[in-house]
């Protein structure tokens, strides 16, 4: 009878716990081992605040593990098809020129990217197999499993060509 009673109150006390699902689990914490915050910066444009990046990436030196994400948490409303051709503008002024990948990144971009409302975030990680992931918040909305885009897609913030210098050096913590 006793051992009856330890089991249901240990049941019990399960069904009380709250449960953490691999959904709440933030999309840069499921991809980025022990990620810390590497910078921040804002993006505007004339007047208006557009969002500010986060980039995550781990805290090691384990070259392994090249896995990091970037985080744009939105401050006006815009619409995914234009993040898209934003994007592969950026590609191309930083001399990607193969025209016809270009198209098929902005396709499968456009089909991806969601309209977004002020508040909203999208999320890009690059895995350690070099393939770029999207959540929207934290919901996953699209993969690109070619290396080549996550390379072109990141250097639009990381690379030196970009065409924010300044937004980069913040990103990176190269102004601390």
């Amino acid at each position: 009878m006793m051992r009856q009673k330890l089991y249901l109150t240990l049941l019990t006390f399960m069904f009380m716990m709250p449960a953490i699902s691999y959904a709440e689990i933030p999309p840069v914490d499921r991809y980025v081992n022990n990620a810390v915050e590497k910078g921040t910066a804002r993006l505007k444009y004339l007047i208006w605040n557009v969002y500010d990046a986060t980039l995550y990436m781990a805290d090691s030196q384990d070259e392994t593990n090249q896995s990091f994400a970037l985080k744009l948490d939105y401050l006006i409303d815009l619409k995914g098809a234009d993040i898209a051709t934003r994007s592969i503008k950026e590609m191309r002024e930083q001399g990607f020129d193969d025209e016809a990948q270009l198209l098929k990144w902005e396709e499968e971009m456009k089909n991806i990217f969601p309209d977004v409302k002020s508040g909203e975030s999208i999320t890009g990680i690059r895995d350690n197999n070099g393939h770029t992931i999207f959540y929207k918040n934290n919901s996953k909305i699209g993969q690109v499993s070619d290396p080549a885009f996550t390379k072109a897609f990141f250097d639009i913030w990381l690379s030196p060509q970009t065409s924010q210098p300044a937004m980069r050096e913040q990103l990176l913590g190269l102004n601390n």
